[in-house]
């Protein structure tokens, strides 16, 4: 995904596969972008209540904190919408891209299915609010480092971007038992693609190091989904909520 400067332009395509498109929306998802897909789809609700829109050409919108939109060429009201605290997903369905937006409580599912998919388009808003709040990934970093046990008490970190064959692990170390430790850093609230690179990193990094070296994996963020939770406990992976300093000049 492409940067442009000041940060409002990630990437866009026009009439993409339907391949590139799920590869771009599950990208921006995990990179915290507002993305919007048009098209001509479908979509189904079910929750509180049931819904079905037939065929039509449509302007879907998925924002970082979780909502989800659905518009017409009409009104200034969604025809179909999600409220924040949603998991967003891309994926294929018989080669086709299906956008799906998921909360627990209540039970509520946005599904669109995409017959042709005319433009995807991500970007990396922010405003004066996420401004004063967020800063950079090297800001988490350097604040870590600094301060070990912002991690747990007895931390120490060993390596920064230490190489895996799945990637670059951004802080490696070791807790006070002598455990290695992976730890991934997100500057913004994650979902569950957060949670499968840093799982990545952990196996990784079991096949590298003796059999019996018992690792542990820690996503550090500000917050994460619903799904993104349960996929860490599954994963034997843990959680540590973490908003990196940075004022309004703070650069990604």
């Amino acid at each position: 995904m492409t940067a442009v400067e000041d940060g409002l332009r990630l990437e866009t395509r026009e009439r993409p596969s339907h391949g590139t498109a799920r590869d771009l929306v599950a990208e921006a998802i995990d990179a915290g972008a507002l993305v919007t897909v048009v098209g001509r789809c479908t979509v189904d609700y079910e929750g509180r209540a049931s819904s079905t829109l037939g065929p039509g050409e449509r302007l879907v919108m998925l924002k970082p904190d979780g909502a989800a939109l659905v518009h017409t060429d009409e009104g200034q009201q969604p025809v179909n919408w999600q409220p924040p605290d949603c998991d967003h997903e891309a994926r294929l369905d018989e080669g086709r891209l299906v956008v799906e937006s998921h909360r627990e409580t209540p039970e509520e599912h946005l599904r669109v299915d995409f017959e042709a998919v005319l433009e995807v388009s991500a970007y990396g808003l922010t405003d004066e609010r996420d401004l004063s709040l967020e800063g950079t990934e090297e800001d988490l970093r350097q604040r870590i480092l600094d301060e070990p046990s912002l991690i747990e008490e007895g931390f120490v970190p060993l390596a920064t971007e230490r190489g895996t064959p799945a990637g670059a692990v951004d802080i490696y170390g070791e807790d006070a038992e002598e455990r290695a430790v992976a730890v991934e850093l997100k500057r913004r609230r994650v979902g569950p693609d957060a949670v499968g690179q840093l799982g990545r990193y952990v196996d990784a990094l079991e096949r590298d190091l003796h059999a019996d070296r018992q690792i542990r994996g820690i996503l550090v963020a500000p917050s994460v989904t619903d799904r993104a939770s349960r996929l860490l406990a599954e994963r034997g992976l843990e959680f540590v909520p973490l908003t990196p300093t940075g004022g309004p000049d703070a650069d990604d």
